[in-house]
């Protein structure tokens, strides 16, 4: 079943190591598929050197398991929550990459200092509360905090962020971390300048209406 998701998975699972967002078998992506509404995720606690397009797990929306003979992803349940709530959402994913991370164990929410965090957030990066693994209480966090944003720090934990598909929460989460790398470095010179919410508005808007091909 959902093969193209399968191998998406695959190819999407390995930037998640390559861009340095998580550690040995941490972290994990899903994806919704739009026609059966089936979500594919990650197994848990497989080495992304050894996944295999095989090896992920279909599910359904309640969480029934339709085809894997691997058990899902420990962040299946709050995963599931958040397509249910968020039915503009078709791929999660779940990062401890370090320096969000950093913030997100101050419970800190990063503002917006640089124009190429107005660009792919339109606003600042929030930071929900702290809520323990296994249940749906992850993914309530993710949605009561996320707002407007594709990304959402989770206070003591780490990165959640979403897209229209599973490659933009990718690039989602890719880009929390090297906005807060480049925050923390700024913080360690001195005290950033916020910009200016109607700047941070047009700089988001140029980056999602003009930018690019």
């Amino acid at each position: 079943m959902l093969e193209a998701i399968r191998e998406q998975l695959y190819h999407l699972h390995l930037e998640l190591p390559k861009n340095n967002l998580v550690a040995w078998t941490s972290g994990n992506i899903s994806a919704r598929d739009p026609e059966s509404g089936n979500i594919v995720i990650k197994p848990s606690g497989v080495r992304y050197e050894e996944l295999r397009p095989e090896h992920f797990v279909i599910l359904n929306l309640e969480g029934y398991i339709l085809e894997g003979n691997l058990k899902p992803s420990s962040d299946t349940a709050s995963h599931l929550y958040i397509y249910q709530k968020r039915p503009d959402v078709f791929g999660i994913v779940h990062t401890h990459s370090p320096y969000a991370t950093a913030f997100a164990a101050l419970g800190k929410s990063i503002p917006v200092y640089l124009t190429a965090h107005a660009d792919e957030f339109g606003g600042p990066i929030p930071c929900g509360g702290f809520a323990l693994i296994g249940g749906e209480e992850i993914g309530q966090v993710v949605v009561d905090a996320i707002g407007d944003s594709p990304a959402v720090l989770l206070k003591n934990h780490g990165v959640f962020t979403i897209g229209k598909n599973a490659e933009a929460a990718v690039k989602a989460a890719v880009m929390v971390e090297d906005v807060a790398r480049t925050t923390w470095l700024a913080l360690q010179i001195g005290t950033p300048e916020e910009i200016a919410p109607e700047h941070v508005a047009k700089l988001h808007h140029r980056y999602t209406h003009v930018y690019g091909q």
